[in-house]
């Protein structure tokens, strides 16, 4: 899921990456998982890395902020750019801190621009990663109520990370990685059961981000298998089941159609978040709670199984006040707030946060082990769609695929949380299972750093774990 927000500065960054301007932040609606998840940025999993043959085409959303994007890949080609025309599309207050003339210096520097992806975008804001020759950067924008950019950002993307050679060093890494870590390297063996290899904390129940949407496609499986609808079903893209990004669908037209089976695939390939709410409708949300239950996972804490709009909602329409009387409901009082008072808000009523909220009370959650067992459950799975959804997306570990032929991830990130899972198979069946989840209730996680970070653990662990 893409951040739900993110607060920037009013900076323009030179490809070389002198710093211009600086001084005023402005807050954005958002995407990673939300994630840089909802990061993209409601990423709740910000898919940094899709393989070539799966990734979709890069699309620029017809919102305000795209409409910026799309001007501000063409204006390199064109600088300078004159005075009434930046007026057209810098703010007053941008203009303020980047002058002009700094403005088109920047420009100049990016000719030969060109999206690279789009790791997630609201409305208002979005994360992209961008090339200008062979070096890629990160673009972070925004614009303002009136369409206009208030923020852009270029950043050099943190470099990715050595894979530790032993357990010991991956434990002194893992816990440096942030305040508060799980991990668990495992594999799963013939009759379902994760036995673990290694871990830190992994039996430690923490925000999952997006990756509740491995419970989300256990329940459509379950109700596939019992013939109650297929992965041909059309859904309807009714407004009320629309969210915010990261994703895809919620930008389709209201009351248009979509199968199970391309939710499904856009819900694990980019964490589409109105994806999994479609779904999450469809199973219907005790039956998710009933897989939670089933698969040994944190059944309590997650009910009710709130789906990304009734997150979205209650972290971010008039905070804290429905998050506080929520949280002083018991369940059934909880079942009804969300049905007669969450459900009811439109999503223009939601202010983005760029710092953790909630992160103990109101999310979903889950511990590495838990992780393990829902991926073990999905592979017993005799249904060939669900290998087919799960490989749409590697994560970026890399893996050699002559090792391992097999790879499957899920992530999720929102402001204090990134957290990455895999699973992965040899040639020979052995199949394993790496979680690495990070968190901070206290403060927003360098997510690029934390996430090169924990990619390059999962990766050593595979190798430790195969060699072990």
């Amino acid at each position: 899921m893409f951040r739900p927000s993110f607060a920037v500065a009013v900076t323009a960054v030179t490809v070389s990456l002198s710093a211009c301007a600086g001084g005023a932040t402005t807050n954005v609606a958002a995407t990673r998982p939300l994630t840089a998840s909802l990061a993209g940025s409601f990423d709740w999993n910000v898919p940094r890395s899709l393989p070539a043959t799966t990734a979709p085409p890069v699309e620029i959303p017809g919102t305000p902020v795209g409409q910026q994007l799309r001007w501000l890949l063409d204006a390199p080609a064109r600088a300078p750019i004159g005075p009434a025309e930046l007026a057209e599309h810098l703010a007053p207050v941008f203009l303020e801190q980047v002058p002009a003339a700094k403005f088109n210096e920047t420009l100049a520097s990016l000719r030969g621009i060109r999206l690279e992806r789009i790791l997630g975008a609201a409305p208002t804001a979005l994360i992209a990663h961008v090339l200008v020759g062979t070096q890629r950067l990160k673009l972070t924008l925004s614009v303002d109520a009136t369409g206009k950019i208030n923020s852009a950002l270029f950043a050099v993307p943190a470099p990715p990370q050595p894979s530790p050679t032993s357990w010991d060093e991956l434990d002194r890494r893992a816990r440096k990685a942030a305040a508060q870590v799980g991990f668990l390297a495992a594999e799963v063996k013939a009759d379902g059961t994760c036995r673990p290899g290694h871990a830190v904390a992994g039996g430690v129940a923490r925000p999952l981000g997006s990756m509740f949407k491995l419970y989300v496609l256990g329940a459509v499986a379950k109700k596939i298998e019992q013939g109650r609808f297929s992965w041909g079903t059309a859904m309807t893209i009714t407004p009320e089941l629309k969210s915010l990004p990261s994703g895809q669908l919620q930008d389709r037209p209201d009351n248009s159609q979509v199968p199970v089976l391309e939710a499904a695939k856009l819900m694990i390939a980019i964490s589409d978040n109105t994806g999994a709410d479609l779904l999450l409708h469809q199973a219907g949300r005790t039956s998710v709670e009933h897989t939670v239950r089933a698969w040994h996972g944190q059944a309590k804490r997650n009910t009710p199984f709130l789906n990304t709009r009734e997150l979205f909602t209650l972290k971010g329409s008039d905070y804290p006040r429905h998050a506080k009387e929520y949280l002083s409901r018991d369940t059934a009082g909880r079942r009804a707030y969300l049905s007669e008072v969450i459900d009811k808000l439109p999503l223009s009523s939601v202010t983005p946060w760029v710092a953790p909220r909630e992160l103990d009370s109101v999310e979903w959650f889950g511990s590495p082990a838990d992780i393990c067992r829902a991926y073990a459950e999905l592979a017993k799975s005799r249904d060939k769609r669900i290998g087919e959804v799960m490989s749409q997306n590697t994560g970026g570990i890399k893996l050699p695929a002559k090792e391992w032929p097999t790879v499957w991830y899920k992530g999720g990130s929102e402001p204090g949380v990134l957290d990455l899972s895999y699973l992965a198979r040899t040639p020979s069946g052995r199949t394993f299972v790496v979680t690495a989840m990070a968190s901070d209730p206290s403060a927003a996680l360098n997510e690029d750093q934390v996430y090169e970070e924990l990619v390059a653990l999962a990766r050593g662990a595979f190798t430790l774990l195969r060699t072990s």
